[in-house]
């Protein structure tokens, strides 16, 4: 637990590579079109719960992990963003269920350690196109899906095709960070 809070309060911060491809907007929502890269994730998935419970339940399981609940021991660092993928329902309200993406450090990419929790599981994802709209405050599943109906409305008419199953939610900062806080939603591309 020491581990995880130094972690979180003095470790590096690493962001996940990415390349704005375009960028966007209507009105008062602006998007990217990004080149996310691809990598190892820990990853942990949870369900039957709505997404604000489920991100209480796998959230602090991944910053164990990142903290040196780890067969090695050892503290990572942080990668940001930290994302999850949700599955809405055609009312466009959220599935009870969802998976939280952490991508290991590029200096652990080649042999990540292994999770001492049975639940965080290390998985290879190929790179993602995304669109991708930023908001801040300390998001909760309304204020994801209200994105995603924004940025969804802001595509309508362009050559934008995305897939309509699942989207990401992404947030950037610790949870003690008062202001300035950044969230995104993102939708990928087909």
């Amino acid at each position: 637990m020491l581990g995880m809070i130094r972690n979180s309060l003095f470790g590096s911060v690493e962001t996940w590579p990415w390349q704005v491809l375009s960028t966007g907007g209507k009105e008062e929502v602006s998007y990217e079109e990004r080149a996310c890269e691809g990598g190892k994730f820990a990853t942990v998935e949870v369900t039957d719960k709505h997404v604000d419970e489920a991100l209480r339940e796998a959230m602090p399981k991944i910053m164990k992990y990142v903290g040196g609940t780890n067969d090695k021991g050892i503290g990572m660092g942080m990668t940001v963003p930290i994302s999850f993928a949700v599955f809405p329902n055609e009312d466009g309200s959220l599935q009870k269920k969802l998976k939280v993406w952490f991508r290991i450090p590029n200096q652990f990419q080649s042999n990540p350690p292994v999770p001492s929790d049975g639940s965080v599981k290390i998985e290879e994802r190929a790179g993602i196109t995304v669109y991708s709209t930023q908001f801040g405050g300390f998001a909760k599943e309304a204020d994801y899906v209200a994105h995603a109906t924004q940025l969804r409305t802001v595509l309508e008419g362009t050559q934008a095709t995305y897939q309509g199953d699942v989207y990401y939610c992404t947030g950037y900062d610790p949870p003690m960070k008062p202001y300035g806080r950044r969230n995104e939603v993102w939708l990928v591309k087909t």
